[in-house]
Protein backbone atom coordinates (compact mmCIF):
# COMPACT_ATOMS: atom_id res chain seq x y z
CA UNK A 1 0.00 0.00 0.00
CA UNK A 2 1.29 3.44 -0.89
CA UNK A 3 1.82 5.86 1.99
CA UNK A 4 -0.76 8.25 0.56
CA UNK A 5 -3.35 5.48 0.50
CA UNK A 6 -2.63 4.70 4.14
CA UNK A 7 -2.83 8.35 5.14
CA UNK A 8 -6.16 8.74 3.33
CA UNK A 9 -7.59 5.62 4.97
CA UNK A 10 -6.27 6.75 8.36
CA UNK A 11 -7.83 10.21 7.96
CA UNK A 12 -11.16 8.69 6.95
CA UNK A 13 -11.08 6.18 9.81
CA UNK A 14 -10.36 8.90 12.35
CA UNK A 15 -13.37 10.84 11.12
CA UNK A 16 -15.68 7.97 12.10
CA UNK A 17 -17.68 8.07 15.30
CA UNK A 18 -16.16 6.44 18.37
CA UNK A 19 -18.49 3.48 17.98
CA UNK A 20 -17.54 3.02 14.32
CA UNK A 21 -13.81 3.32 15.13
CA UNK A 22 -14.16 0.70 17.85
CA UNK A 23 -15.94 -1.65 15.44
CA UNK A 24 -13.27 -1.09 12.79
CA UNK A 25 -10.51 -1.67 15.34
CA UNK A 26 -12.11 -4.98 16.40
CA UNK A 27 -12.41 -6.10 12.79
CA UNK A 28 -8.81 -5.14 12.01
CA UNK A 29 -7.52 -6.94 15.09
CA UNK A 30 -9.60 -10.01 14.24
CA UNK A 31 -8.07 -10.04 10.77
CA UNK A 32 -4.60 -10.25 12.32
CA UNK A 33 -5.67 -13.23 14.41
CA UNK A 34 -6.36 -15.11 11.18
CA UNK A 35 -2.88 -14.77 9.69
CA UNK A 36 -1.03 -17.90 8.69
CA UNK A 37 2.22 -18.77 10.46
CA UNK A 38 4.10 -17.79 7.28
CA UNK A 39 2.38 -14.38 7.19
CA UNK A 40 3.24 -13.82 10.85
CA UNK A 41 6.87 -14.77 10.22
CA UNK A 42 7.04 -12.37 7.27
CA UNK A 43 5.62 -9.53 9.36
CA UNK A 44 8.15 -10.18 12.15
CA UNK A 45 11.03 -10.21 9.65
CA UNK A 46 9.83 -6.94 8.14
CA UNK A 47 9.57 -5.38 11.61
CA UNK A 48 13.06 -6.59 12.53
CA UNK A 49 14.45 -5.06 9.33
CA UNK A 50 12.63 -1.78 10.01
CA UNK A 51 14.06 -1.63 13.52
CA UNK A 52 17.57 -2.51 12.33
CA UNK A 53 17.41 0.35 9.84
CA UNK A 54 16.29 2.75 12.57
CA UNK A 55 19.29 1.72 14.67
CA UNK A 56 21.68 2.11 11.73
CA UNK A 57 20.33 5.60 10.97
CA UNK A 58 20.66 6.59 14.62
CA UNK A 59 16.94 7.23 14.99
CA UNK A 60 16.65 5.13 18.13
CA UNK A 61 18.95 4.44 21.03
CA UNK A 62 19.65 0.96 22.31
CA UNK A 63 18.99 0.33 26.00
CA UNK A 64 20.82 -2.36 27.95
CA UNK A 65 18.60 -5.25 29.07
CA UNK A 66 19.54 -4.75 32.73
CA UNK A 67 18.48 -1.10 32.50
CA UNK A 68 15.13 -2.10 30.98
CA UNK A 69 14.57 -4.65 33.75
CA UNK A 70 15.47 -2.07 36.44
CA UNK A 71 13.02 0.46 34.98
CA UNK A 72 10.28 -2.17 34.66
CA UNK A 73 10.70 -3.20 38.30
CA UNK A 74 10.52 0.43 39.37
CA UNK A 75 7.26 0.90 37.45
CA UNK A 76 5.49 -1.99 39.18
CA UNK A 77 6.41 -0.87 42.67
Amino acid sequence: MVAMDFELIEKQALSLSAEERARLARELLDSIDNLTPREIETLWLEEAERRAQQIERGEVALVDGDEVARKARALVR
